[in-house]
């Protein structure tokens, strides 16, 4: 008798008022073996981070409801999930600011979907210090392209 122990999938929340943003980090993490969670209203987020514990968050700051700050100060005082900022906002001001509310890194909006996974599998092995990488694709039909997949 053999016994398989899987480790889980590496659970992406990806929250962002864009819905066509949500749609396509949805597909394009899911060819990758993420399990993704998406959320366009900024209270939604803090719920799920809460109740779904994810490995990652990836986060937009210009929010209706509750911007990245506000959402990102409020997944902070009970998480400590690695938090990334994914924004068209490219100014150093708003950068360092939403770093030092507690987010763990910050990319520039369009980012190559390669950059962007590189990203998360690195927050997810400086969070638990491993990562079963065998379990997520290392190629998938969205990642042939070197056009930027987000603007």
């Amino acid at each position: 008798m053999q016994i398989n122990i899987m480790t889980p999938t590496a659970k992406i929340l990806v929250i962002d008022d864009d819905t066509a943003i949500t749609e396509l980090m949805g597909m394009l993490l899911k060819t990758f073996g993420f399990e993704v969670l998406t959320t366009n209203i900024g209270a939604e987020g803090i719920k799920l981070a809460r109740e779904e514990n994810p490995n990652v968050i990836l986060l937009d700051l210009m929010m209706p409801d509750l911007d990245g700050w506000q959402v990102c100060k409020a997944i902070r005082q009970t998480s400590n999930v690695p938090i990334l900022i994914l924004s068209a906002i490219n100014d150093p001001r708003m950068v360092a600011s939403v770093l030092d509310v507690g987010a763990d890194e910050f990319l520039v909006k369009p980012v190559p979907s390669g950059v962007l996974v590189a990203n998360i599998k690195k927050l997810m092995r400086r969070n638990t210090g491993t990562l079963d990488i065998s379990k997520l694709k290392k190629t998938g039909p969205i990642i042939q392209t070197k056009q930027p997949l987000l603007s």
